[in-house]
């Protein structure tokens, strides 16, 4: 048996007996008697109805909270609930105090008086109303607490389906892009079409981890490499394409897939003089990443960010990086800029 346990087993006995000793103190004080000149049996039987009596308190108390709370949850009583209660236990000490005590008081002694029926009455009940307090302080708290839990467990669930959902909304758009490619290279560059085939299937391994983990920013750059590789396939042959990855870029901790929005939108969009810079660099707590296209002087892409894929992104950052995160995008005459700036 744990020290806990032991504690717990004991404690009736020793409210019963606090209840005891108050009594006789303030009965001993008024009239200047000392009880433990009575006789031992009397005292010994009030002390041993005092512990009975513990007990039973005790156990009315938890007793009728438990009742409660299988009816509600502790964290949602009602005053009138919490009232009713009170008033039962209120009144199943007084019942069981006065069945025990008035009886010894009344045949033993000086007989029963009014101030030992008040005694017997009011100390009881303003320990029992103490006791009460503490015990059910303690339920609500315990109840606040699991409920704050839940809540927040709720909308941790919540947040990692919604999170798995604006991941897999990624993999069609960019696998019919790929296997698109593949499709045309099969005719003409077969060892082409294999390599393209060895990057998609590396591609596809990354997206299939766990993306609610972080992963290094090395291996994130990693994979946007191979994913522009693949892009390059099937880019225009005038395609200018610069990319320039910090080398302090290696073990920080990002989300994964967050980058790629922009890098598919440049593609999407190349046009012009079909310039695409890529840019990422460490900042002092965090990474910026930048990425500028050329645009056709026809097309003007929304200075807001349209498309399923950048909504998305927004959504998720929203989700992973609140308050750590910029994203500014926009056409300025014939380019397209997009910057993210995160924040570890």
């Amino acid at each position: 048996m744990t020290t806990k346990r032991i504690l717990k087993s004991i404690f009736p006995a020793v409210y019963g007996l606090i209840v005891y000793a108050t009594i006789r103190l303030l009965q001993d004080t008024e009239t200047g008697f000392h009880f433990w000149v009575r006789p031992m049996l009397l005292t010994s039987m009030e002390i041993v109805l005092s512990i009975v009596v513990g007990y039973l308190n005790i156990y009315m108390i938890n007793r009728v909270c438990n009742l409660n709370d299988q009816r509600q949850s502790a964290y949602k009583l009602t005053s009138s609930l919490l009232w009713r209660e009170i008033l039962t236990v209120a009144l199943l000490n007084t019942i069981t105090v006065n069945l025990f005590f008035t009886p010894l008081t009344a045949f033993t002694g000086d007989g029963l008086s009014w101030a030992d029926l008040a005694s017997i009455n009011v100390v009881p009940l303003l320990y029992t109303l103490i006791y009460y307090g503490v015990i059910r302080s303690g339920r609500f708290l315990t109840a606040y607490v699991q409920h704050q839990l839940l809540v927040e467990k709720l909308t941790t669930d919540q947040l990692e389906t919604e999170l798995k959902f604006l991941k897999a909304q990624y993999h069609p758009h960019f696998l019919f892009n790929a296997l698109n490619t593949i499709y045309f290279q099969m005719d003409d560059d077969v060892p082409g079409a294999k390599k393209s085939t060895e990057l998609l299937s590396s591609l596809l391994r990354y997206q299939l981890y766990d993306q609610q983990q972080q992963v290094s920013v090395r291996q994130e750059l990693e994979y946007l490499e191979n994913y522009i590789q693949l892009q390059k396939i099937r880019a225009s042959k005038k395609m200018r394409l610069t990319i320039n990855f910090d080398e302090k870029l290696a073990d920080q901790q990002v989300y994964p897939l967050l980058l790629l929005p922009l890098v598919e939108n440049a593609f999407k969009y190349a046009g012009g003089k079909y310039v695409i810079d890529i840019v990422a660099k460490a900042t002092a707590d965090g990474i910026l990443f930048k990425v500028y296209n050329d645009i056709p002087g026809q097309i003007k892409p929304s200075d807001n960010y349209g498309g399923i894929g950048l909504e998305n992104l927004k959504r998720r950052l929203h989700l992973l990086y609140p308050g750590k995160h910029r994203l500014v995008a926009g056409a300025h005459e014939n380019s397209y800029i997009a910057e993210l700036e995160l924040k570890f």
